[in-house]
């Protein structure tokens, strides 16, 4: 049996899901236990239920299919992101009938990745798994946040962090909590905040890179040097 990386609380009639960690530190790929396991406990009552989510991601086919699981359960889902809820997490949350974020907490969203070892055409099979892989991916940010899938996709390639008030603007978060009465974000000016890896690595590598020496006589720099101290 793996390792559990969900909890269930009950309390008063109201069940709370914990999602903490990664999801799921094996692959869901191939076995049937833990999928159904889940299940079971998933529709071992009814009624609305609270999803807290605090992980850094894990394996996708796990976090399709409980995605699936919460989007087909009947009831209310509310999803509550308290920390972090990056990569396959974030699409979890997108189950949610309505996704509240804490204000000091994140989301990011990539390109799916995987390890592949075999010659070119293996290569070949992982590098189309893998787009397969990330348009069902924006399949649930489409549907969620309405946001174009090229927008997505650009997103996904330049590894995209969002705070709470760049989540809401975006459309992957509805409300942010603790403000006020969990107020809807809508008509203010958003201090929104979107972290892109990929612009940061391309911003340093720029830097770092030095630039072309110019064709210049010892004289011409001399002159060069000398006009500049002159300023």
């Amino acid at each position: 049996m793996k390792r559990k990386f969900w909890n269930w609380v009950k309390n008063e009639g109201e069940r709370t899901l914990f999602l903490n960690g990664e999801i799921s530190d094996e692959t869901w790929y191939g076995d049937e236990v833990t999928p159904k396991l889940f299940k079971e406990e998933l529709e071992s009552a009814q009624g609305d239920i609270t999803v807290w989510i605090n992980s850094p991601g894990g394996d996708v086919f796990a976090a399709a299919q409980i995605y699936n699981m919460l989007m087909d359960y009947q009831g209310n889902v509310t999803v509550k992101i308290d920390g972090l809820a990056a990569s396959a997490a974030s699409v979890i949350a997108m189950a949610g009938t309505e996704v509240q974020m804490s204000p000091v907490a994140m989301m990011m969203i990539h390109n799916p990745m995987t390890v592949a070892i075999g010659d070119s055409k293996e290569m070949q099979k992982a590098s189309e798994m893998l787009s397969e892989v990330k348009e069902s991916i924006m399949n649930a940010y489409e549907i969620k946040t309405g946001l174009t899938r090229t927008k997505l996709s650009h997103l996904m390639d330049a590894e995209s962090w969002f705070n709470a008030r760049k989540a809401v603007e975006l459309g992957f978060a509805d409300i942010i909590l603790f403000s006020g009465e969990e107020e809807k974000v809508e008509g203010e000016p958003l201090e929104a905040v979107m972290f892109s890896r990929a612009a940061v690595a391309n911003s340093l590598l720029t830097k770092l890179i030095p630039t072309k020496p110019e064709n210049r006589t010892p004289i011409e720099q001399l002159e060069k040097r000398l006009s500049l101290i002159a300023h």
